[in-house]
């Protein structure tokens, strides 16, 4: 009785988590079918004349998910040719030593340093205007004199591109290591995740081909500290839990960013094969982080908390729903992300059915940061630059690895 309720509330949560992605998603896309649409509905003003005209990826988007729809239906009723439906249990089910794993992922790793060296000659400066505060920051850190505070309080980020400048005499070259180590957390997240090393492979190579990492992976002003520090927190949920935590707070003072994302880091930990009284542990360290962000925002007198305090924890939702168009052009260039997320979500659905949860911990990672920029709009005002969406582009890459995952059953 007691296994059957568990089953059951199992299968009430992996639902819901399904249907919120999937919602979330789907909103999110509206931008691609009808750019204006959004905007129309939220400003009447004329700003968009044809909320109904179809934008560049309106095509490809419906003809790409509607060619998958048919393809899975053929697939999970086995009317698939048996040489195809073969191949794709044998995808699925394929597994390398882990000699092979460990030279194709040094091969994948510096195959990335040798195509991307070059990139930390470009005058950074030419392309964003904000590198001229980060090197003040830098110069001034850790005195902080005629800095801003929410600035100066970036120590984790400023100390990385403060080493950076003292060894290498280059502000890139610490954010260029840490995206190093961040294609390299990606494949140990997702092997501990999926028990797969060719999962944890494939992850690597949908991160690496990503327009949005290639373009944010050397940059000092929007450097990736932040999101490696908050993955590594995730996968220390898994191994060492007493140092999650600690990577967390890394995460915080390397970018605030992270800080929305307490709840879904909570959600990971509830759904993570750990015992319950490790999991009892973080949720009570967790919460005393919570508690603590809180009193630095709003007692303290952090410039970040100023600013929510002085809107009074409003709620602007036009901001909110405006960052749901943020996709059509934020990410416009990702186009494997943008074709494939929502068969990406139904399939990571369909295969935590056949009795693989960690395919709901990769959509609560998914939907977490989804919906973490629009909460962020609303109570900040502040701009979805597209570099805040490297964490997305990641746990996608960790949810295609998921798909491959170990206790996967064969259809």
């Amino acid at each position: 009785m007691a296994y059957l309720e568990k089953e059951s509330k199992e299968k009430i949560i992996s639902y819901v988590i399904f249907v919120f992605t999937l919602v979330i998603v789907l909103i999110n896309l509206i931008s691609l079918v009808f750019p204006s649409l959004i905007i129309t509905l939220l400003d009447n003003s004329g700003f968009a004349n044809e909320p109904f005209e179809l934008g560049i990826m309106a095509i490809p988007l419906l003809v790409t998910n509607i060619a998958v729809l048919i393809f899975g239906i053929l697939y999970y009723s086995k009317k698939l040719p048996s040489l195809v439906q073969n191949g794709i249990n044998f995808i699925r089910n394929f597994e390398i030593s882990r000699n092979i794993a460990t030279v194709v992922f040094v091969a994948i790793i510096f195959s990335y340093i040798g195509l991307s060296l070059q990139e930390l000659s470009i005058d950074e400066s030419k392309v964003y205007g904000d590198l001229a505060r980060v090197k003040e920051v830098v110069e001034k850190w850790p005195n902080g004199e005629g800095v801003e505070k929410m600035l100066y309080i970036l120590h984790v980020k400023n100390f990385l591109l403060k080493s950076s400048e003292f060894l290498f005499q280059n502000l890139r070259v610490m954010p260029f290591i840490v995206s190093i180590l961040l294609l390299a957390l990606t494949y140990f997240f997702t092997v501990e995740l999926t028990k797969k090393r060719f999962a944890g492979l494939v992850a690597m190579m949908v991160l690496v081909q990503s327009y949005t990492f290639q373009v944010f992976d050397t940059l000092a002003t929007y450097e990736n500290s932040w999101v490696l520090f908050y993955l590594l927190s995730l996968y220390l949920v898994m191994k060492k839990w007493f140092l999650s935590p600690i990577s967390y707070v890394a995460s915080i003072f390397s970018k605030p960013l992270t800080a929305p994302y307490l709840p879904m880091t909570l959600i990971f930990t509830y759904l993570s094969d750990i015992p319950r009284k490790k999991k009892f542990y973080i949720l009570i360290s967790y919460i005393i982080i919570g508690i603590v962000g809180i009193i630095g925002l709003f007692i303290l007198g952090i410039d970040f908390g100023g600013e929510i305090a002085q809107r009074g924890l409003t709620f602007d939702y036009i901001d909110f729903w405006s960052a749901f168009a943020a996709w059509s052009f934020q990410l416009r260039f990702d186009n494997l992300f943008l074709l494939f997320i929502v068969p990406l979500t139904v399939t990571l659905f369909l295969i935590s059915r056949q009795g693989l949860p960690q395919a709901d911990s990769a959509l609560v990672l998914i939907a977490g940061t989804i919906i973490a920029m629009p909460i962020l709009a609303a109570l900040t005002g502040f701009n979805l630059h597209p570099y805040r969406y490297v964490p997305l582009v990641v746990f996608f890459a960790i949810g295609v690895g998921a798909l491959l995952s170990k206790n996967t059953k064969l259809v």
